[in-house]
Order: C-alpha cells, then sequence, then structure tokens
C-alpha cells in the first residue's frame, strides 16, 4: 500500500492556530463504521454516544516544556533543543537545531549558565545524546527556561500552556500533547462517569514521530518512532472487567489506541505492564481490544491517518475528510474531533 493512497489536500485556513475557549464546543464528526454514515455534532454530545458499561481510555501523559533555546559555550552561536527521551537522572536523548554545528564534546549552555548541556553521542535525523549538569530541581529549572513544544504548523503564540494539557495530565514526558483528549473538560468527564461509563488511564509519552510524515513509498517500510508506555493493573482490571461485561473499549486518540493494542492478549485482554513500543498500525491489522476511537482530524500520509483508516477504511476515512474540509471543520492539534463507532 502506497503513502501516497493517504494524501489529501487541505486548505491551509483549516489548519487551527488556536484552541476554542469552551473545550466540548469543537465540532464532532460520528461515522459507524459498518456502513460508513456520517452525523455532525458537537464534542459536547459525545456522551449520547456511551453507553452504561462502556469504558473510555484516556492517555494521562502530561506535556513537558521541552524545547529549550542556548547557545554554543565556544562561538556562541544559537541553538535549540527539543527534549525527547530521558535514559536517566542526567542523560537525554534530544532533536537539535541546527544539527550541522553541534559536535560530540561541544558545550550548549542554556539561561546564562543556569543549566549546560554536553554532546556526549551523534544519532540520526539531527539528534543527539546529552549530558545535562545543573543545580536544583530540574523540574523547576525546565519549567523556568523550556517553552512548550508546540507543532510546526502552529504559528500563534499559546496564552494559556495548560490548554495544550488534558485536563487529566498526570505523568510528566511528551514533547506532544495527544490532542483528542483536549475536547474533555473536568464537568464533561463527570458527567460520563454519572452514565455508568467507566474511566481508565494509560500513559504513552508522546514522541517526535508524531509530527512526521511517512517518507517511505510502501507504508510496510516505515519505521515507526518508538515511545514510553505503561499501564497499571488497576487500569487493566478496569479495562477487562468492561470487556467481561459486555462492554465496548473506546480509546481517546491513537496513542491510547497504540498502547491498548501493544499491551492486549491475543483475546483483547490487557496485561499490565510498562516498556516501549513502536507498534505501526495500518490497513490489515486485526484490532485485539479496541472497539472505538476519539481522534481529531490528522495530517496527509502520516501514521494517524493511516491508523485511522485500519480502524475503519481508506475509503470510509478519506471520504470523511473530503467532507469535513466541505463543512469546515477545523484540523490538527487545536482542530475538531472524530468519533468513530
Amino acid at each position: 500500500m502506497k503513502t501516497t493512497e493517504f494524501y489529501f489536500d487541505l486548505p491551509s485556513e483549516l489548519i487551527a492556530q488556536a484552541p476554542l475557549k469552551d473545550r466540548t464546543a469543537s465540532k464532532l464528526m460520528v461515522i459507524n463504521n459498518k456502513n460508513g454514515k456520517i452525523e455532525h455534532r458537537q464534542f459536547s454530545n459525545i456522551i449520547d454516544y456511551l453507553n452504561k458499561g462502556d469504558c473510555l481510555v484516556l492517555n494521562d501523559t502530561r506535556v513537558i516544556p521541552a524545547r529549550l533555546f542556548g547557545e554554543k559555550k565556544d562561538t556562541g552561536g544559537k541553538i535549540e533543543f527539543l527534549l525527547l527521551n530521558r535514559f536517566d537522572e542526567n542523560h537525554w536523548e534530544v532533536l537539535v537545531k541546527p544539527g550541522k554545528k553541534v559536535r560530540e564534546e561541544d558545550i550548549i549552555v542554556f539561561g546564562n549558565g543556569i543549566l549546560t548541556a554536553q554532546i556526549e553521542t551523534i544519532i540520526d535525523d539531527g539528534k543527539r545524546i546529552v549530558k545535562f549538569e545543573y543545580d536544583g530541581i530540574w523540574e523547576e529549572i525546565l519549567d523556568k527556561l523550556g517553552e512548550m513544544p508546540l507543532p510546526p504548523y502552529i504559528h500563534e503564540k499559546l496564552e494559556d500552556k495548560e490548554r495544550y494539557q488534558t485536563v487529566y495530565s498526570k505523568h510528566n514526558g511528551s514533547a506532544a500533547a495527544p490532542t483528542a483528549g483536549l475536547h474533555f473538560n473536568k464537568e464533561l468527564l463527570k458527567k460520563i462517569k454519572q452514565k455508568g461509563v467507566d474511566i481508565a488511564y494509560v500513559t504513552l509519552h508522546v514522541g517526535l514521530g508524531t509530527f512526521r510524515p511517512v517518507k517511505v513509498e510502501d507504508i510496510t517500510n516505515h519505521t515507526m518512532h518508538s515511545e514510553c508506555y505503561s499501564v497499571t493493573q488497576e487500569n487493566a482490571d478496569i479495562i477487562n472487567n468492561a470487556k467481561n461485561s459486555g462492554g465496548r473499549i473506546i480509546s481517546v486518540g491513537t496513542t491510547s489506541t497504540r498502547t491498548l493494542e501493544a499491551c492486549s492478549d491475543e483475546n483483547g485482554y490487557i496485561v499490565a505492564c510498562a516498556g516501549k513500543t513502536d507498534i505501526f498500525i495500518y490497513p490489515g491489522y486485526k484490532f485485539k481490544c479496541v472497539d472505538g476511537i476519539i481522534t481529531n482530524f490528522h495530517l496527509p500520509e502520516s501514521t494517524l491517518i493511516i491508523l485511522v483508516s485500519a480502524f475503519c477504511t481508506k475509503e470510509t476515512i478519506l471520504q470523511a475528510y473530503k467532507t469535513a474540509i466541505k463543512n469546515e471543520y477545523r484540523f490538527f492539534s487545536f482542530g475538531d474531533a472524530m468519533l468513530i463507532l
């Protein structure tokens, strides 16, 4: 299957540049996975499609201010870091810009010396392994010096940093938000619980790959980025109990979907575990656990649109995207939502 089969033309004015004031006011497209029928609603109406006994699965990762701006100690040249993966207290994998100017053993200085980094290993695609040196608490230093790593297609400044966090975010570690979850507020989640819908949490720290399109001609040759995840026994039990009772497992976002499918046994039951996953879901994949997906509208030729095409069909998804463009849905991170059931 060719990557170009997942391309569509998107008018630039439909790329959402800022979040709505009311999280639940986004448009909601509902797709019937059996017949492809489309409904147009508001996200607050999502509760109408959830039944008592269903289980809603949310990714409770929290975005860190992962973009750092510094300068080379020897030349004063401007350098940008994007934090990707933390290996231990001091060592990180980072994306460096401009990468060609940063060599092994170079020292990068941030915040007039509050934080320094030595380049230890050069990897591919502009990535480096670095060792940070600092006095104090890492999280406090990062809050002081770091900026929220908004996707490159967002050009407006974000006034409220919490608007790029879900209201249930808990575990620091992501370089990007699990954006399908941005549509929920605490009041809506409370109403969903009151209806008898179970809520479970998984954690997957979203990495750099979420920004990147597939660059190979044949999607089966794409190498998926690896991301850290964890599912506790408590949350595995919530999901498995719902499945045993005949409830549907509805994942919020592609990150929750990938986590659930990575942690499922052959019968679709979740095994409590933690580690790294590079699972790549594309058409032909047989879903084991997930019965429904809440997601945003994604980049052309991305692993995200390929995943939702695997859950539905490529033809249904591309038709839905065509309909979304006609109806002026807002796209990408701060855009509108889609429910596939």
